[in-house]
């Protein structure tokens, strides 16, 4: 996994917690939904990556 996998990855799931804290504080349920789904996909996509790498080995 490159670095810059790895910075897109972490800012996009830093971002989902943030969303999902802003739509927790304002009682936003589409917003905290939102945020779990960012949360979700960085982690889908660090997976994948690792995957990736292992098979490159």
């Amino acid at each position: 996994m490159g670095i810059d996998d790895k910075i897109n990855n972490a800012s996009e799931d830093a971002a989902g917690k943030i969303k999902e804290g802003a739509g927790r504080a304002t009682d936003n349920e589409r917003l905290e939904a939102e945020g779990r789904n960012d949360q979700a996909g960085a982690k889908l996509k660090q997976a994948g990556e690792k995957i990736k790498d292992a098979f490159k080995s």
